[in-house]
């Protein structure tokens, strides 16, 4: 279990941490029923954080921010000296904790997406693993929230009887609902993006060895370019930049924490 501690890249607090000690503290919480807000930040994940000062608030007033990409696992060597065995990669997080929570009976909620996908997500989470609760399921309405249904859904999640929720709502959406929500449910909040695509089967995972080489970015591009090219194409090339720029002394990024919870009108 390796737990370094929590270093800045861009302005955003990540948990050097691997999936060991992640898996660990979700379920640990899960079973003291304590909020916990988690998410897995690749590289637009974090340059989200550092050109938006309100969402990088957002992000730092998070309990643990994993490092999904592997440039955002670069980044923690280059500037902090931090050499993690592997990054701590969202679906494959989500497939330790679903294992763990099926192994711990601990009930997970299902929280975004399409209903088809989160269907097929269910579907196949039960295949791999058989003896997993799944509490509740409901898709997002692609919206805000007023103020009356964000309540209807933090009470369904409750009396579902869920441990623990899984949210996909995409960056940065899903981190704005885990930080909105975590005052109010009583269990971690894990924001797992497109791990519910993926573990649908409704979008394909890069090979291996392009993730290991930090080239899942490539791969996705490939697969929707309309919809990512700016992401990687216009970002990539920026976080390089300012990431370099940082660590030769050229400029200092300032950390920026919550000094409140502001409330707001959640995409649900």
């Amino acid at each position: 279990m390796i737990y370094h501690g929590k270093f800045p890249i861009l302005g955003v607090v990540i948990s050097a941490v691997d999936y060991e000690y992640a898996v660990h503290m979700i379920t640990t919480h899960a079973k003291r029923q304590q909020p916990y807000a988690v998410s897995a930040l690749a590289v637009h994940g974090v340059m989200t954080g550092f050109m938006d000062k309100v969402h990088q608030r957002r992000l730092n007033g998070l309990d643990l921010i994993v490092p999904d990409g592997q440039p955002v696992r670069w980044g923690l060597r280059l500037l902090h000296n931090i050499s993690l065995p592997d990054r701590v990669y969202g679906p494959e997080l989500t497939l330790r904790v679903a294992k763990a929570a099926a192994e711990e009976q601990l009930p997970i909620y299902l929280y975004g997406s399409k209903q088809e996908t989160i269907d097929l997500f269910e579907d196949n989470l039960k295949k791999k693993f058989p003896s997993i609760i799944i509490a509740g399921k409901e898709p997002s309405k692609f919206r805000r929230l007023d103020e009356q249904e964000k309540q209807e859904v933090i009470q369904r999640i409750k009396d579902s009887g869920a441990k623990l929720v899984f949210v996909g709502l995409g960056c940065p959406r899903q981190e704005v609902w885990i930080y909105e929500y975590r005052d109010y449910l009583p269990m971690p909040l894990l924001a797992v993006g497109a791990a519910f695509d993926f573990h649908a089967g409704t979008l394909p995972q890069a090979p291996a060895w392009m993730q290991a080489r930090g080239l899942e970015w490539l791969f996705r591009l490939m697969q929707e370019p309309k919809r990512l090219w700016k992401r990687y194409v216009v970002l990539n090339p920026l976080y390089l930049f300012h990431l370099f720029a940082e660590r030769a002394g050229m400029k200092r990024i300032p950390v920026v924490y919550p000094d409140r919870r502001e409330k707001e009108e959640s995409f649900g």
